[in-house]
């Protein structure tokens, strides 16, 4: 029984190791958008149909998929 305990317990460990990692990438993805669209000028994020409101937004959506 211990030994089926310890190998549960590394699955766990394991998922939660790829969860963090996960989310360390998508939050770098996150940044690294959200630095490229503030170093646009007004006129660039005009002809893109983007305003500065809208940037973090636009940069969730990238790295998280969310709306």
């Amino acid at each position: 029984m211990a030994v089926a305990t310890e190998i549960r317990q590394d699955r766990r460990g394991f998922g939660l190791i790829e969860a963090l990692k996960d989310a360390i990438a998508r939050r770098k993805l996150y940044n690294e958008t959200l630095a490229e669209l503030r170093s646009l000028s007004t006129r660039e994020l005009d002809d893109l149909g983007m305003s500065r409101a809208m940037l973090t937004r636009v940069a969730a959506e990238a790295a998280y998929g969310r709306h």
